[in-house]
């Protein structure tokens, strides 16, 4: 058995949807610029850096919800499938309920803030989920999001076995954006992995948890998933955007063979392994697919791309890219290769079963000053 995935911390219509205007619902404004993607980032960052100033809060408590089923747990919360039980309000979400307890002992308070303060920061980019609200009490932090009822992308590779480049060139494309938007914001990810990425109803992954994120140039705490960490985070030098981009050269790599370019029983040998950076690439690769790789999967972060001066253009220009138009990815003008069969709203069959736990509300709350800032 090899390294556990699990994280670790050490210190529309096409004609219409390139046409877009901003609406009352929301929508994106690209505009009819070739240069409508420096463009949209550049307004982007300004609405992110104004929001993460503002650090909203809400005072809406839980009793306004109907809890109805698990979707997944950790060490300390568990995020719940929900509905408004407001008479003009029965939207389903999925909530995120965070004990305090737990976050204080596992020493997760910073990390916590950061990913409530990041998620509220970002508006209506469509590849990241959407935080609704948050709020807390006594006992618990919340986080209420949009649901995505596709479930994880990582649940969709292991059931194909592994997926075609077309669909990897789908699904990364998104990722490449949203890291774009996320770096345009000085914020790293640092947690790039398909159990990552949640599939939307219309088969659109978007970025979710947050925890390990953080609104920073450079940085030198080893952080994430032991088979994505990049390099230079096991050489404990300090480190900024590169280590995303090397998780994307991982996360495409894992889409197209079914595994993961580096692994082992042994946390030491797969660090090793990393930083020797011997990577096979499997015959059914094509030669764009593994050139790009080969500039993703890349010891020198001098030389890898996304970290070079023309930053995420590098990777977007690539060859493997060249049938993909970028803007119609950011309007979500293609069709998926692969939309979740719902049976209805609250259909939770693409999710692994959890066990179910109560939520308990304590009296007091001993917490008060750790968390003012949630």
């Amino acid at each position: 058995m090899n390294v556990n995935r699990s994280c670790i911390r050490l210190g529309a219509d096409e004609t219409h949807m390139t046409n877009i205007l901003e609406s009352k619902s929301g929508d994106l404004v690209l505009g009819t610029s070739e240069n409508w993607l420096k463009e949209y980032l550049e307004r982007s960052r300004k609405e992110f850096d104004e929001r993460y100033k503002t650090n909203p809060t809400s005072s809406e408590t839980i009793k306004s919800f109907t809890l109805i089923k698990t979707l997944g747990s950790g060490s300390f919360g568990r995020v719940m499938l929900a509905q408004y039980n407001l008479e003009a309000n029965k939207k389903v979400v999925a909530i995120k309920i965070l004990n305090k307890e737990r976050v204080v002992k596992t020493k997760q308070i910073e990390h916590t803030l950061n990913e409530k303060r990041l998620l509220a920061s970002v508006t209506n980019f469509p590849f990241i989920v959407k935080l609704v609200m948050a709020f807390k009490d006594t006992t618990n932090l919340y986080m209420v999001m949009e649901f995505t009822p596709g479930g994880e992308l990582f649940r969709l590779i292991r059931r194909k076995g592994r997926v075609p480049e077309a669909w990897a060139q789908f699904y990364s494309a998104q990722v490449l954006l949203a890291l774009q938007y996320l770096h345009n914001a000085n914020v790293l990810y640092r947690d790039l992995k398909p159990e990552n990425l949640l599939i939307d109803s219309s088969g659109y992954p978007k970025m979710a948890d947050f925890g390990f994120a953080k609104k920073v140039h450079q940085t030198w705490t080893l952080c994430g998933t032991p088979q994505y960490i990049a390099p230079e985070m096991i050489l404990n030098k300090g480190y900024g955007k590169s280590v995303d981009y090397w998780g994307l050269g991982i996360l495409i790599y894992e889409m197209v063979a079914g595994y993961v370019p580096f692994d082992h029983k042994t946390p030491i040998r797969l660090y090793e392994m990393i930083v020797e950076c011997n990577v096979n690439y499997p015959s059914h690769f094509k030669p764009q697919l593994s050139n790009l790789l080969s500039k993703l999967i890349q010891l020198d972060v001098t030389k890898r791309y996304g970290n070079l001066k023309d930053g995420a253009f590098d990777i977007i220009n690539h060859l493997w890219y060249k049938e993909v138009d970028f803007r119609k990815i950011m309007t979500k003008a293609y069709q998926a290769p692969w939309i979740p069969s719902l049976k209805s709203e609250t259909d939770t069959s693409n999710f692994e079963k959890n066990k179910e736990e109560s939520i308990s509300i304590m009296k007091t709350d001993k917490y008060i000053d750790e968390f003012a800032d949630f």
